[in-house]
């Protein structure tokens, strides 16, 4: 099998280094970070060979780029002469938000290598991701299929045109973040009322990924959902009001929107 690589095993990096890890051998897998010793960390506990950014741009047939905006032309112009020396197809995916994949591969390089966009969140680390994705116009259906093929394990799927993925970015990339802020907000208010800190915790995040798959199988609107729950004058519809109160709705559309405003501002 071909070498897959990861530079950068970051938390996003690494998330999908892990999933992936599970699901093929572990002997085909190549890392490198910013320090060996991390690379080398990483290696011991989930799997893989740490190597160095060069080795692994030279050696791997696709090559997940885990590095920050800020960092991407610094790692690139540094393995661009080794990607121009190869004789064999290779493929860039970059996870890096607001840079798109047209940009990447000018920092490579090479506006001809083909690249694939990916904008994966942190639930890929237990299989349960969201991953939409797209292609420059080097990028050809089979190697469009050889990511899907790559990242099932990881989660969804998903192709979309390079014009909204800083869109899907912010609900699904950042998303989890929101997530966890309402998820902690719930267990609070659950310990508030004498839960078990831990039992609040667990009742909490059920609640959240039951009622999302609970959606994706029925294909309910959401709304749809919180009516069946809010019987008149109960104790649901009370929670709603309160929420509706506290600009609940707002609060949460302007994080998606700050986010995304974010995104574009690190594509400059």
């Amino acid at each position: 099998m071909e070498k897959i690589g990861f530079i950068g095993v970051g938390n996003m990096g690494g998330a999908l280094a892990q999933a992936v890890l599970r699901a093929t051998d572990t002997k085909n897998v190549l890392v490198s970070s910013r320090t060996a010793e991390k690379a080398e960390a990483f290696a011991a506990k989930y799997g893989g060979t740490a190597t160095d950014n060069r080795t692994l741009a030279e050696t791997a047939s696709v090559i997940f780029l885990g590095v920050k905006p800020q960092k991407m032309a610094l790692v690139l112009a540094d393995i661009a002469p080794v990607l121009a020396a190869r004789q064999e197809r290779f493929l860039l995916v970059t996870m890096a938000a607001g840079l798109t994949a047209a940009q990447i591969a000018e920092m490579a390089g090479n506006a001809s290598y083909p690249v694939i966009r990916i904008m994966p969140n942190t639930p890929v680390q237990v299989g349960k991701g969201m991953i939409p994705y797209c292609g420059n116009g080097a990028a050809t259906e089979a190697d469009l299929a050889t990511l899907e093929t790559l990242l099932r394990c990881a989660g969804r799927v998903t192709p979309l045109p390079e014009s909204l993925i800083d869109a899907a970015s912010a609900v699904s990339g950042c998303g989890p973040a929101f997530v966890c802020v309402f998820l902690e907000a719930l267990a609070d208010a659950g310990v508030a009322c004498g839960l078990p800190r831990k039992t609040a915790l667990d009742f909490a995040a059920q609640t959240l990924l039951g009622t999302a798959e609970l959606l994706l199988q029925t294909g309910e609107h959401p709304a749809a959902l919180k009516d069946a729950v809010c019987s008149p004058a109960g104790s649901t519809i009370a929670g709603v009001h309160a929420l509706e109160q506290g600009g609940f709705r707002a609060a949460a559309e302007s994080a998606v929107l700050a986010a995304f405003a974010r995104t574009k501002e690190l594509g400059k």
